[in-house]
């Protein structure tokens, strides 16, 4: 049952190696991928680190939202939509750290 709760987080995760994927950033592709295995490590460091890197990934999206939204407004183009979805996929991956908020147990642990 534990490891249905880490799927915001792990969703999150993939969508942000497809990101940096499509944008050419293979290494950063790679370490996005690589640090769903900090799941799996039992030691507080390792989830901290984990929703250190979801933060950093919500802010990723926003910037990318700031960047588009400039571009598309530059060009004349409809924009409100794109900032709406790219501020959504920044919300959800911000709230997918809420499931490793407690110590008390690790993420995987067996019920």
């Amino acid at each position: 049952m534990k490891a249905l709760r880490m799927l915001p987080v792990i969703f999150s995760m993939l969508l942000l190696v497809a990101h940096f994927y499509r944008a050419g950033h293979l290494l950063l592709a790679m370490g996005a991928l690589l640090s769903l295995g900090l799941l799996c490590i039992r030691k507080p460091q390792a989830i901290r680190l984990l929703q250190g890197l979801l933060v950093a990934g919500a802010a990723e999206w926003l910037v990318t939202a700031i960047r588009l939204v400039t571009d598309r407004q530059a060009q004349g183009l409809p924009w409100l939509r794109l900032a709406l979805i790219l501020g959504l996929v920044a919300l959800c991956t911000l709230l997918s750290t809420l499931p490793l908020r407690t110590t008390a147990h690790f993420p995987l642990d067996k019920d």
